[in-house]
Parts: C-alpha cells; structure tokens; sequence
C-alpha cells in the first residue's frame, strides 16, 4: 500500500520521537517495523507471513556485508587508545612552548592540538572533554576570557568530523554509496582551512583586544633547557647547531662537560644533531614527496599503461592523443615547485643561523610530543589518498599505531585498555544497529511514497542547482541544532541523495558541504551540542 501522508506521518514521527529522547536506532527500526507493516498489510495472509519481517532481514544483511563500515570499529579503536593513552598532555605543553611569542599562545595550542587530536580520534565528545580538563583551567588561570576558552575548545573540538579520519565521512560514504578515499581527499582541504581560519581569528581578536588574552607569566613560557646546554654554548657557540658540529669534529671540550647521565657523550652529541636536523627533514621530506607524486609516480603510471597497450598489439598513443597526465606536468608547476623551494631553503638558512637552546629544546619536546602522532596521522591518511591500502587496511594500521604510541608512552594498562575496547564495542555497535534501522526506515518510507511525494514537491519548485543546495543545506544546518549527526546522516540525507541526480550536483562535493554545515550545526544555538560536551 502507498500512502504518502503516512510517509510524511512517519517522518514526523521520528523527529518528535528522537527529541523526545528515545533511542534514535531502535526508534528507526520501530517505526519502520510499524509503517512497514501497515504498509504491506493483507487481510488474506497471516500477519506471520507480511513482507516487512523480509525487508528488515534483508536490510540487516546489507548493512553486515557492507564493506565501508568495517574500518569504524578501528578508527573508533585509534581514537579511544589515543585518549585512555593519555598522549596528548606532553603534547598541549610543547606546542605551546613552540608558540609562547604568538598572542594567545595557550589558544592556539589548544586549537592545534584539537585539530591533532580530532584527525586521530574523528569524535567530537572526546576531543572536547579531554581538552576542557587539560586546557581550560590553565586558560582562565592565565586571565583569559570565558568565552574565548570556552570558544577555542567547543570549535576546535568539532574538527574532528570534518578532517580525515572522520566516523561521519565514513557512515556518509556507506549510506550515499560513495567512495571513502574521494571523500577523504575532498574533506581535507576544507577542515585544515577552517582551522586556519580559526587560528587567524584567535589571533587576530588577541591583537585587538590584548585583554582577552593577557601574555603570559615567564614561569609559563620559559623553556626547561637543561644545565649542559647552556654550558655547551659557553664553550663552542650560541649558535647551537654551530656549537654540535663543531663539537663533533672537535670533541674534547664537549667530553669535559658535566650531565644529569654523566660526561657528555658523543652519542648526545650526535642524538641532538639528529633533533636539531628534523625541520630540515620534514621539509625536504614534504617537497621530495610533491615531486614524486606529481612528477615520478604519474609518469611511471603512464609509461606502465603504454607498455600495457603496446604489449597488447596497440601502436603506441600519438601525441596529439596524449593526455594531460600523459603530458607530464605544466610549466606552471616546475616554476611554482622551484619557487616555494627556494622560500623553504631561506627560511631553513634563516632558522639555523639563530638556533639557540631553547629553540632546540622545543624542538626535541615536539619531536617526542607531536612527532610520534603526526607521522601515525600522516601514514593512515597518506595510504589511503595515495591508493596504497583501503581505509579498512589504514584504520588497522591507525589502530595498531595507537597501541605502540601507548605503550611506548607507558601510559595504557590493562584496565585503560579494557575501557578502550569497551567504548569502542559500544560505539561501533550504535553506528551499525543505526545503519540497520536507517536502511529499514529509508526503504519503507520510500514504499509508502514519502520519497516521490518529496521530489515532486521540490522539483515543482522549478529551483536551479544552486537554489537546491542552498535549500537542501539549509535544512541539514537547522536540522543540525537539535538532533545529532547520526540521525541527519542516515534519516534526512537519504532524502536528499536521489535528488542531486536531478539537479546534477555531484555527491562529493555536496557531502563535503554538508560536513562543513554540520560541524557549525555543532556550535550553534539553541542546542550547541558541542558546548554540552
């Protein structure tokens, strides 16, 4: 039977219902059993026998046999192990040593330690709870005002959804039958921006008004540099990464001095050569692996196709048929690499020529604090976008990556690590029985004639493409204030998603723009679900 007022009936329903406080899983799959029964309802059969009882097994089926949901548990897993771990204290401390000329410093570590945290762990709840007991009180402590403490954590705890490996971009890739990578590849841009934009706006509110956020004391941004280094600077240079090579071709003056482990070593000598050496690293890495992405990989994938095409008895492609791909890479990015390479070289040159102890003290604190967690991040999400592995595989890595932090750390034990895997089970389970009652819900919803009735009506509306995203996202951000991003991701954008065929707006970017819209929901009032938090 189709009725499309019981459609709309049921959608309604399930709104008051969720408001009201019900489980929003169990709520989906009820109704859905209810209008589904009624809608297939036969007085001739037995009430045994009505068709919902296979519809919902059906849907069951596909959700337990969909392969995108497999990498949550382990994503979920990462973020949780990261957060009984307990890493993230050392970390809060040393980026806001490395930023304590900045105004605000203890904001903008907060907010870049949000931003860390919600690319490892992708839930909201935790990054902002666990940042209000670290970095709340030592905010107000310093004098800075409520409403920008309150406001760096709320915000920068909501990055979490928005930047890869988000939980959201993954059930939002199950549900809209996307692909997680382009997703992944699409979200990125627009959270590490929104961040900036963040940090911009800490900043620049500080410069106005100096109030908001007074400098700090000097006990608070004075670096631990220990007794030897100062020492080791007497003897060979201020200039510490002068000081370590010359130590290391001459060493007899650095054996003579005195540390917490004995006589300075050479092996302490070339250990803090190696820290002072890893923003060179880093920079050198970033751009070789520019250059081989976009110069080495794709050419050796051209010549593998064309080998591939000639071994098949294909003369070889002629150059007016070539590809831009096959073409290698514009002029522009050769004058654009040599450019920004030689802004890195004279920042490197720079840098080195004012290197001093504390700068290398901050150094090895961020190397031991944000390195470890950095590079887990870069390594899980670089696997993924480069086609290496599928974001199961990564999540697995991400997962076990988190494990060897803790332990390393020595900060997870076996009651923490129970509790992990506990809010992991509970989690991973509340995502899947949601998938489970959204699909059951979608489908009955749809045989009732509540979806046609809603396309109709929009489509009656004559709108343009971008009337209709406007529209549509303006729903999902007032949608946003009251109900979580669970219930709109698997209840409303199914909705939506046969639409954006119509109008010809691509999925991807339509998705990105609802994470966008549903990270501010979180700040929003009435509710401001982030705040609660």
């Amino acid at each position: 039977m189709s009725d499309p007022a019981l459609g709309l009936l049921m959608l309604t329903l399930i709104v008051v219902v969720i408001m009201l406080g019900f489980p929003t899983a169990f709520t989906l799959m009820g109704l859905g059993m209810f209008f589904g029964f009624i809608a297939f309802y036969d007085p001739t059969q037995l009430w045994t026998d009505n068709r919902v009882f296979d519809l919902m097994v059906q849907r069951t089926y596909g959700a337990m046999t969909n392969d995108v949901l497999i990498s949550i548990p382990l994503f979920v897993l990462m973020g949780y192990v990261m957060e009984r771990g307990a890493l993230v204290d050392k970390m809060f401390y040393s980026i806001q040593l490395a930023f304590r000329r900045v105004p605000a410093s203890l904001a903008v570590a907060t907010l870049i330690v949000c931003t860390f945290w919600g690319i490892a762990s992708g839930l909201v709840g935790a990054v902002v709870v666990l940042m209000g007991v670290i970095a709340f009180n030592p905010m107000l402590r310093a004098g800075y005002d409520v409403k920008l403490a309150s406001g760096v954590i709320t915000a920068g705890g909501t990055l979490g959804i928005l930047i890869p490996p988000s939980v959201m971009i993954i059930v939002y890739a199950a549900v809209a039958g996307q692909s997680v990578v382009k997703l992944y590849a699409a979200a990125m841009f627009p959270g590490f921006f929104l961040s900036f934009l963040y940090l911009v706006y800490i900043i620049g509110w500080a410069m106005i008004n100096p109030k908001i956020a007074p400098p700090l004391p000097e006990e608070l941004t004075r670096v631990p540099v220990p007794d030897w280094m100062r020492k080791f600077q007497a003897a060979y240079s201020n200039n510490v990464f002068v000081g370590l090579l010359s130590a290391l071709l001459s060493p007899s003056k650095a054996r003579a001095i005195e540390t917490d482990k004995g006589r300075l070593s050479y092996w302490m000598l070339l250990k803090n050569l190696c820290a002072a050496l890893v923003p060179l690293i880093l920079v050198a890495g970033t751009l070789w692996l520019v250059w081989w992405y976009v110069v080495i990989h794709q050419q050796v994938a051209v010549e593998a196709a064309v080998s591939g095409v000639e071994q098949l008895g294909t003369p070889g492609l002629s150059p007016k048929a070539s590809t831009p791909a096959e073409q290698g890479p514009a002029a522009a990015f050769y004058l654009w690499f040599a450019g920004i390479a030689a802004v890195c070289a004279l920042i490197m040159v720079r840098y080195y020529s004012r290197l001093n102890a504390d700068r290398l003290e901050v150094i090895k604190l961020l190397t031991s604090s944000v390195m470890p967690l950095g590079i887990l991040t870069v390594i899980v999400l670089a696997v993924i976008l480069f086609g290496i592995t599928t974001a199961t595989e990564s999540a697995g890595v991400g997962a076990a990556g988190a494990f060897l932090l803790a332990i390393q750390a020595r900060t997870l034990d076996w009651k923490r690590t129970k509790e992990a895997v506990f809010l992991t089970a509970k989690t991973t389970a509340m995502v899947c029985w949601l998938f489970v009652g959204s699909a059951l819900f979608s489908g009955v919803f749809a045989i009732l004639g509540g979806q046609a009735l809603v396309e109709q009506w929009v489509l009656s509306l004559n709108m343009s493409p971008v009337q209709f995203m406007i529209l549509s996202q303006a729903v999902i951000f007032v949608l946003g204030w009251p109900l979580e991003w669970t219930e709109i991701i698997v209840i409303f954008v199914p909705i939506f998603l046969p639409l954006l065929k119509h109008f010809n707006i691509d999925p991807i970017l339509w998705g990105v723009l609802v994470f966008v819209n549903l990270q501010a929901a979180f700040l929003s009032p009435p509710v401001a679900m982030s705040a609660f938090y």
